[in-house]
């Protein structure tokens, strides 16, 4: 039976390598999404890191417009950028 010590620094680089490789596969995600126009409501929520009551709330008092299409919420990503820069998103 072989036994491996594992030190602190050990689970440091490796916490530094599982790091990298969840950036690298976030931003892989982010660049496939980057030419279209509308996101769906989990798109949004996770780009902006907020909750599905809270996307609620920023479409009903109007703060981020939206089209539903079937039972699906779309959002134009100019209206994200629009409300996050200060403006309402609505012109």
């Amino acid at each position: 039976m072989e036994i491996d010590i594992v030190t602190r620094e050990d689970l440091r680089q490796f916490k530094r390598e599982m790091l990298e490789e969840f950036k690298q596969i976030i931003g892989n995600r982010e660049k496939e999404n980057l030419g279209r126009e509308w996101l769906r409501s989990a798109e949004v929520r996770r780009l902006l890191g907020i909750s599905p009551g809270t996307l609620q709330s920023l479409r009903i008092n109007g703060t981020l417009p939206y089209r539903k299409v079937g039972g699906s919420m779309y959002y134009r990503r100019e209206d994200i950028r629009k409300m996050m820069e200060g403006g309402n998103g609505n012109g």
